[in-house]
């Protein structure tokens, strides 16, 4: 492997389930007792905004019972002491990156603490209760919607991590199911520019035969130690 330089961390469901959250696709398919498409689709936010609301209002006041854990911990270090570019990518919508002392994570499928206006695109903080028909801040109009990329949806700040992806020396993903595009394909990405590609997962996830390498366990035990060795250098 050549000389690290540039990291781009992928992260999924399976860190933040150490913390107590919920991963997106429980038993049967359900989220949180709920289907998928019952409360992540744009068709659901329109049928039924009250379910909706009230769903993402229950997951933002949740986050105050749980903390973050060793691996988030671990990653907020390497993003304070790596001294080349990195770049953390979470395909998780709680701050629990943020909460550990990450500085510069991306949530390309939105933040439970924010809210998006559907008429004008203002995103700002959110910590209470968000209910439907809640005015904009900036136009005024009874817009605002939680700030979550639904299934039909762009993730946020693609071109951003794309960018990152054909640049760094390093790919790790870390408690992802690698079911979920366009996440799932970075790996597969970031071959194609010749990065080192690794996965840590507490199983294999769907597209481990597209990594370098595969580390099995838990993230709270895997992640630290593996940013101890990247620090040692």
């Amino acid at each position: 492997m050549t000389e690290i330089r540039n990291i781009v961390v992928l992260t999924g469901a399976g860190i933040s389930a150490e913390s107590g959250i919920a991963t997106f696709r429980g038993p049967g398919g359900l989220w949180e007792g709920h289907r998928v498409e019952d409360v992540c689709t744009p068709e659901a936010l329109a049928r039924d905004p009250v379910l909706v609301h009230r769903f993402y209002d229950e997951r933002r006041a949740a986050l105050a019972r749980v903390a973050p854990n060793a691996a988030h911990v671990a990653l907020a270090r390497l993003d304070a002491e790596w001294p080349g570019g990195l770049l953390i990518v979470t395909q998780n919508v709680d701050d629990l990156h943020e909460r550990a002392g990450a500085k510069r994570p991306i949530h390309m499928h939105g933040e439970l603490k924010s809210a998006l206006c559907a008429h004008c695109g203002d995103r700002r903080a959110w910590e209470a209760a968000l209910p439907p028909a809640t005015e904009c801040g900036r136009c005024g109009l009874p817009a605002l919607r939680p700030d979550i990329v639904f299934f039909g949806e762009i993730p946020y700040r693609m071109d951003e991590i794309d960018t990152a992806i054909a640049d760094c020396d390093l790919f790790v993903s870390i408690g992802t199911s690698g079911a979920v595009y366009p996440a799932a394909g970075f790996v597969r990405t970031a071959r194609h520019w010749g990065a080192h590609t690794l996965e840590m997962n507490l199983d294999p996830s769907e597209g481990s035969l597209f990594f370098d390498e595969t580390r099995l366990g838990r993230a709270g035990e895997l992640v630290p130690a593996w940013v101890n060795a990247v620090l040692a250098g």
